[in-house]
C-alpha cells in the first residue's frame, strides 16, 4: 500500500493559468523582447474572454514582464542596461543575505535538499536546454532562501523573482561552457552547506560573473547607431 501523500491541488484561477502560459512563452524566448500583445489576439488563440487575458496582462506587468502602453496595448519587456545593472546589484544584496542566513541555520536535512538542487542543475548543464539551465539555476536560489528560514526576505526576493528568471537566462546565455555554470555554484553550496556563513555571502556576492558582461553587452547594444 503506497502511503506517500498526495501532493496539495492548487486551485489556479483561468487569469493564473493563462498567465503561467505566457509567462513561460516569455521565459522560454517564444515571446521575444518587444512582442506585442493584443487581448483580443490572445482571446482569439487561447479562447478565453478579454477580461481573462486582461487580468494575466496585468499580473505578468506586475512582475516586470509587460509593459503596458495607455490606449496601445502590452509589449514583452526586455532588458535594458539599466535593468540588468539594478538586477545584478539587487540580486547580490539579496542573495548574499540570504546565503549568510542558509549557512547560519544549516542542519543536515537542509544540506541534502540544497545538494539535490546543485545535483539538478548539474543534470541540466548535461543537456544543452537553456530553459531547463535557467529553471534549475533559479530553483536552486530558490531553495537557498526558503532554507535560510527568513520570510520577509523572500516576500521581497518573491517581487522580482520573475525578472530574475529573465535576468539569470540571459547571464547563462553568454557561458559557453555550460559545465562551469554548475561549477560557479559549487563553491557557494558547499560554503553554506559547511556553515560557514562569511565565506557564503562572500562567494554569493562574487557569484556572477556574467552579470557584468550583460550590462556591457546591452549598453554597447544601446550605443550602436540604429
Amino acid at each position: 500500500m503506497n502511503t506517500q501523500a498526495n501532493p496539495p491541488i492548487i486551485p489556479r484561477s483561468l487569469d493564473m493559468q493563462v498567465a503561467d502560459v505566457l509567462r513561460n512563452e516569455i521565459l522560454s524566448g517564444a515571446l521575444a523582447s518587444g512582442s506585442r500583445l493584443l487581448e483580443i489576439d490572445l482571446s482569439e488563440r487561447l479562447n478565453l474572454s478579454r477580461g481573462t487575458i486582461r487580468a494575466a496582462l496585468q499580473q505578468l506587468t506586475y512582475e516586470g514582464l509587460v509593459v503596458q502602453f495607455p490606449y496601445r496595448g502590452c509589449i514583452v519587456a526586455g532588458l535594458t542596461a539599466q535593468d540588468a545593472w539594478e538586477l545584478y546589484t539587487l540580486r547580490n544584496a539579496l542573495e548574499s543575505l540570504a546565503a549568510r542566513l542558509a549557512a547560519e541555520a544549516m542542519t543536515p536535512e537542509k544540506a541534502v535538499v540544497l545538494e539535490a538542487s546543485l545535483q539538478a542543475l548539474s543534470t541540466a548543464t548535461q543537456t544543452a536546454d537553456w530553459q531547463a539551465i535557467a529553471d534549475a539555476d533559479f530553483a536552486l536560489h530558490k531553495t537557498i532562501f526558503q532554507l535560510a528560514g527568513h520570510r520577509r526576505l523572500q516576500q521581497q526576493y518573491q517581487i522580482v523573482e520573475q525578472q530574475i528568471r529573465l535576468y539569470i537566462a540571459s547571464c547563462n546565455a553568454l557561458q559557453s561552457d555550460l559545465s562551469e555554470i554548475a561549477t560557479q555554484h559549487r563553491d557557494l553550496v558547499k560554503a553554506i552547506c559547511s556553515g560557514e556563513a562569511s565565506l557564503a555571502e562572500q562567494i554569493a556576492k562574487d557569484h556572477n560573473t556574467e552579470g557584468q558582461a550583460l550590462i556591457d553587452q546591452l549598453q554597447a547594444a544601446e550605443k550602436t547607431p540604429k
